[in-house]
Parts: C-alpha cells; structure tokens; sequence
C-alpha cells in the first residue's frame, strides 16, 4: 500500500479484520497486533495461527518488534501485566516533566495528553475544571494561571506518578456499578470482584450544566445512573449486571413508575438494561461519592 493516500488507515484496519477473523485473542489497531491467552498451550496454539494468517495473506513482521510470552507487555500507550493496566512509566515521566502552558492551544494539547489516561484518575472532571476553564470562549488567548490552574496541574501529575492501577475488566463475571450525585456533579465507578476484594476497573465523573443543577436530588442521582451506564455502554450492554446507587427512593427504576415525566422517561431508558439494584449507604459508597462531590 503506498504512503499518503488518506484511506490507508481505514484500508489497513479493514484487511487486519479480515486477516484475524472472528478470534478473541487476537487484537488490533492498525500495525500493532496482541495476542493474550490464559496458558502456555493456548499461546503457542495462538501464535501459529497469527504467524499462519499473517502468511496467508502475504504480511510480514518485523523480528525486531516483536516479543513472545510475556507476563507484561506496553500496548497502545499502556502496560499490561497479570490482568491489571497501568499507564507507561515512560509517558509519565514525561507528562510530570512538563512546564506549565502560557496558551490556550498549550493548554488544549495539554488536556489532551491528560484525557488518555483519565482513566486512571478517579476525580479528573473535578481536578482539572481549571484548566479546562481556560478554554472556555471568549477566553483571551495568553491565559492567566491562578493558583487553582497551579494546583489542579500539580495534582494530576502528581496522581500520574502515583502508579495508579485499573484491572481489565473480566467480560465473563458480573460488574457492580455504583453512582452517586452531588449539588454539583456526577460520579461512578465500574467495579469487579478479584480474589474476593471489589477493584476498580474504570472511573467515571463529570460536572452537571447549569440547567441540571436545578434539578431534584432525585433526578441528579437518576440522572447520575443515566450518564453512568451510557459512558460504561460496551461493558453493560446485551449482559447483567448490579447497580449501587446512593439514593433509596431511586428502587423503583425496576417497577417502572415514577414521580415525573423527566424521571419515567430516564427509567424508560434503563429498560434495555439487565440489572439489579440496591441502595448503599454515603460511607460506603466512597467512590462515586467522591466523584461527585469534587465536580
């Protein structure tokens, strides 16, 4: 395929679909290709079907970049090992080796590279609210950095270093979800169990828009399920699953009656769901609460 034509991105992604078929351990994002597998047989199966494909269709690899049987592997910006995910070491030092932006469009790359591992950061929205303050429109474009801008960077980064850790979500157990909202924003977290302890394998948060905040505490906590299941649709979705919530009134999402229209539509929405769900009391619903109390 020559360089510069515009479609060999997308060419390219279509013909590793075909070449890998249907299997599920074998991944890929254009050139870079995973295997994972559970045991040494499965990998060494595994492997002679990749390098046959690859064959079939006339594709080499580089010998260079590639390695085999590995217990942790860096992949698409992360670390894989023994069924968690870590952010590079590499890009973190980076990341906390930066200078603080003068520029709007500094600052802009600067979200940038923070969105990739947001992730990982269990209060993102909240944290980094000043900076993203700074882009609003209208904004003059040599920014002025305030204390709150100073804090919000250092504490990123400061998490960044903190080696945070995310398990990789097991598509075969059941994931818990658990909300919460605040006055002000939105929190979750998508949880699974791993030997007998809840781990965390996602967070989410975001602030609610002017109009939310008006809202009943009622339909802030639906509305915080709502913004949850939708951003965690490819893990919920077509299986069941346990929601949490951190308001008991929100039960009767199952039954299918409600107080009001906003409410009897949102619980309309859920229907496609398969959950069940239990209230869980402030302090132990630590997460989600957090989250949502520093939007």
């Amino acid at each position: 395929m020559p360089f510069g034509l515009i479609t060999a991105p997308a060419t390219f992604c279509r013909l590793m679909r075909v070449v890998l078929g249907q299997s599920s351990s074998m991944l890929s994002y254009f050139d870079d290709t995973l295997l994972h597998t559970r045991t040494w047989d499965e990998h060494v199966i595994g492997l002679r079907r990749l390098l046959g494909a690859l064959r079939k269709h006339g594709l080499t690899v580089n010998p260079a970049k590639l390695v085999v049987a590995q217990t942790s592997i860096e992949f698409l910006g992360h670390t894989l090992s023994n069924g968690t995910l870590n952010p590079i070491r590499k890009q973190v030092e980076k990341i906390v080796e930066l200078t603080r932006p003068t520029t709007k469009k500094q600052v802009r790359s600067l979200m940038g590279l923070f969105s990739n591992y947001r992730s990982f950061v269990p209060d993102f929205a909240a944290l980094s609210c000043p900076l993203t303050d700074l882009l609003r429109k209208g904004s003059p474009d040599r920014i002025v950095w305030s204390d709150e801008c100073a804090r919000s960077f250092s504490r990123i980064k400061t998490l960044l270093a903190s080696d945070p850790i995310l398990i990789i979500p097991d598509l075969h157990a059941e994931f818990i979800l658990r909300t919460d909202a605040s006055d002000y924003g939105l929190g979750a977290v998508l949880l699974q169990e791993r030997h007998g302890t809840l781990m965390p394998c996602r967070y989410a948060s975001r602030k609610l828009s002017p109009r939310e905040v008006r809202y009943s505490a009622i339909e802030r906590e639906c509305l915080a399920i709502v913004f949850a299941v939708t951003h965690f649709y490819k893990f919920l979705a077509f299986k069941p699953f346990h929601l949490e919530t951190g308001h008991k009134p929100l039960l009767f999402l199952k039954s299918g009656k409600a107080k009001n229209s906003r409410l009897m539509r949102w619980a309309l929405a859920l229907q496609e769901f398969a959950f069940s769900i239990s209230a869980l009391p402030g302090e132990q619903n630590v997460h989600a609460d957090a989250l949502s109390r520093l939007c």
